[in-house]
C-alpha cells in the first residue's frame, strides 16, 4: 500500500515508518524538518509541510491508499495540533478520495476515563488535571472530527506510551473499567496494531483501546 504518515518523527511515528517499510509498503513521511528523519529507504519519500497549513497537506495526501496519524506535542505545550491538524487531514482525504484513516489518540478521557483508576494517585489527581488537561481536550475534539467524517476510520487509544521493545502481546478492545490492564504500552506495539488496522475491519468506525 501507499501510506502517508503524519507525526512521522514522533515516538510512534518512527516505529510506524520502520515497520511499514519492513512490511513492504511505500511510505511518505509528512514532516516539517527533514533533518529530524534519520531513516533512509528506497520505498521512503519525504513530504515537507506543516499539518497546520492545509495548502501543504492536501497535495501530500493525494495518491495514497491510506493515512496514519500519530500527531502530538509535548504535554506542557498548549496548542491544537491534534484537532486542527486532523481537520486538515480529513478534508484532504475526502477531497482526494482517500478512505482509510488510522489515528492514534489516548486513553484516559471521555468514555475511557475509568482507565485512570488503574494509574497511580499522583497521575490521576495531579498529572491528568493539571498537565494533561488541555492535551486531553484536544484529543477529544480530534476524535469528534474523525467521527463526523465520511472516512473509513479507526481510532487507536493507547495507555501511557513507553520506549520498550515490541512484544506483540498486547490487549485491545477492552472496556474502560477492565481492572486487569496496566495502562501502558510500547510505542512499537502501538505501531504494530495501527498497521494491522489498514486491512482489518474489526474496529472500523470504532475506538480501540490498547494496553498491556
Amino acid at each position: 500500500m501507499k501510506l502517508i504518515i503524519f507525526g512521522a518523527t514522533g515516538g510512534t511515528g518512527r516505529h510506524l515508518i520502520e515497520q511499514a517499510l519492513k512490511q513492504g509498503h511505500e511510505v511518505t513521511a509528512f514532516i516539517r524538518d527533514a533533518a529530524k528523519l534519520q531513516v533512509q529507504h528506497p520505498n521512503l519519500r519525504v513530504s515537507l509541510g506543516d499539518v497546520m497549513n492545509y495548502s501543504t497537506v492536501e497535495p501530500a495526501v493525494k495518491g495514497h491508499d491510506a493515512v496514519l496519524s500519530a500527531l502530538g506535542s509535548p504535554a506542557n505545550k498548549i496548542g491544537t495540533i491534534r484537532s486542527a491538524g486532523t481537520q486538515h487531514i480529513i478534508r484532504a482525504m475526502e477531497k482526494n478520495g482517500v478512505r482509510r484513516f488510522v489515528c492514534q489518540t489516548s486513553l484516559g478521557y471521555g468514555d475511557s476515563r475509568e482507565t485512570l483508576n488503574r494509574t497511580p494517585f499522583y497521575f490521576k489527581y495531579f498529572i491528568v488535571p493539571f498537565i494533561l488537561k488541555k492535551g486531553f481536550a484536544d484529543h477529544a475534539l480530534q476524535e469528534e472530527y474523525i467521527r463526523q467524517s465520511r472516512l473509513d476510520w479507526v481510532i487507536v487509544r493507547p495507555g501511557n506510551l513507553t520506549d520498550d521493545a515490541p512484544t506483540g502481546k498486547y490487549r485491545h478492545g477492552f472496556p474502560a473499567n477492565d481492572n486487569k490492564i496496566l495502562v501502558k504500552v510500547s510505542r512499537a506495539d502501538v505501531a504494530d496494531f495501527m498497521l494491522k488496522q489498514l486491512s482489518d475491519n474489526t474496529y472500523l468506525h470504532k475506538t480501540a483501546n490498547i494496553s498491556y
